[in-house]
């Protein structure tokens, strides 16, 4: 099932050991033929796991950026580490266990992957401004320009994108490697 947010180009398809791949340094930009880069971080599911995949994700983003040259915006660093967060808090409490989390960046995207062992799949509820708690997917679908929920052999898969130039304007604009604009 394929959706689509009204205005924007965000697509959400629904369907039934940290180790890290680099490229050599591309000087600001991302190369469309480029080697992605990847890394890819498993977590126990107990306390500290969520903070470690936030630590992580930045970790992933700060150095494409500065040991790559890849653009990389401020509010898309602030993003990915929330996409992930949230992702991996969902993970933690509904499917206890072990959390595989997947970050790779390509074409100008980090996508992001997690996985766990509940083959539930997540259900974005209607909008309530008074419901407490468990708005943790309508923040993750606001702020990704792709969301993929997929059942696997061992549970399911979570994959969204974040575009890497995305700043607060909402124009296209970047962090070069240092952190300078």
């Amino acid at each position: 099932m394929k959706v689509t947010r009204p205005g924007t180009s965000s697509r959400v398809n629904v369907s039934t050991t940290a180790r890290t791949t680099s490229v050599p340094r591309l000087r600001g930009s991302w190369a469309p033929d480029a080697a992605p880069i990847r890394t890819t971080v498993a977590l126990d599911g107990n306390a500290g796991c969520i903070a470690e995949a936030r630590r992580r994700a930045a970790g992933f983003l700060t150095r494409a950026r500065d040991g790559h040259g890849l653009p990389v915006s401020a509010r898309a660093l602030d993003l990915t580490q929330l996409v992930v967060s949230e992702l991996v808090t969902n993970a933690c409490k509904y499917a206890p266990g072990p959390v595989l989390v997947d970050m790779l960046i390509t074409g100008g995207l980090v996508e992001l992957s997690v996985s766990d062992g509940d083959p539930a799949l997540p259900v974005a509820r209607a909008a309530e401004p008074g419901r407490v708690g468990q708005h943790g997917l309508e923040i993750v679908m606001a702020v990704v320009r792709e969301f993929e929920a997929r059942r696997t052999p061992l549970g399911k898969r979570i994959t969204v994108r974040v575009s890497l130039d995305d700043d607060d304007s909402g124009a296209a604009g970047s962090l070069r490697p240092g952190g300078t604009p």
